[in-house]
């Protein structure tokens, strides 16, 4: 879609963009969504993808993520065998409904900023315990829990002119079991919920991350595996506000899939949980 509002491209920006920031401007990396819409608020595009960050940067403390790294780069990343949580990593970008020529353009940080229900980069950096790194217009730096960020429906806590630099997620964390469910209304459809359990080898705790069907992430913490009552007691005490609704499911519809892959998801890795 033509952005007939936009007066001014901004190719080459400093290599801390947000110094000149003002209302009106937009980021724009891969602009999978930005320009499928209307912006009739936008005057000014700021092109991070000039910047040439890192897409994937592994290492002994995990795995680094630019934040205008590709969907198409994460799906056709090779984590190291003893990541056993790597496989989340083609799932996610499978959850997400676009075609394969998004993938080449649409991006982790784009994803994770769009901060909708659905958006399966969150899913994968809350489930792994990701922490993300923001750059603030006054060239200040915080670093935040990714199951902090996303605060509702298109919502988060970025402030005006704070940008999503990079995702670090902990190589504890990738060396977790997982597993994962995912419910559609059709086969290729946006997500109704999206489940991730992880667990620490070793060990029988759970750390359950529930979204798709909220309207921001949630994760539910057990440090020894639970039986299926007290699971489902915590996911019965999730506000009844946080619940999302859309033609993909009512409120109700989607506690009760949550509930049911929430105790598939907990008998499968109890199979494989230390006696």
């Amino acid at each position: 879609m033509d952005l007939n509002t936009i007066s001014e491209v901004i190719r080459r920006p400093s290599a801390r963009p947000g110094a000149d920031w003002r209302e009106g401007d937009a980021w724009l990396a891969g602009g999978t969504w930005l320009f499928s819409v209307e912006q009739p608020d936008l005057r000014r595009l700021i092109d991070l993808t000039a910047l040439r960050w890192a897409p994937l940067v592994p290492s002994s403390a995990g795995l680094e993520i630019g934040a205008t790294c590709t969907i198409r780069d994460v799906y056709a990343f090779t984590p190291p065998d003893h990541w056993i949580a790597g496989g989340l990593f083609a799932t996610s970008c499978e959850a997400f409904l676009s075609s394969f020529k998004v993938w080449n353009a649409a991006t982790v940080g784009g994803n994770i900023c769009m901060s909708l229900p659905a958006g399966p980069m969150i899913t994968l950096a809350v489930s792994l315990e990701a922490r993300y790194e923001l750059w603030a217009s006054d060239g200040s730096v915080r670093a935040v829990d990714a199951a902090d960020f996303v605060t509702g429906d298109h919502q988060n806590i970025l402030a005006p002119g704070e940008i999503l630099r990079r995702v670090h997620i902990p190589a504890r964390a990738l060396e977790k079991r997982t597993a994962h469910r995912r419910f559609t209304l059709t086969r290729l459809g946006r997500s109704t919920v999206f489940l991730i359990g992880t667990q620490t080898p070793g060990t029988s705790d759970l750390l359950l991350t529930v979204t798709a069907g909220t309207t921001r992430p949630v994760r539910i913490a057990f440090d020894a595996m639970p039986d299926a009552r007290s699971l489902g007691r915590r996911i019965d005490a999730i506000p009844a506000d946080i619940w999302f609704a859309d033609p993909n499911g009512t409120p109700g519809h989607r506690h009760h899939l949550t509930r049911h892959f929430a105790e598939d998801i907990r008998r499968e890795l109890m199979a494989g949980s230390p006696a």
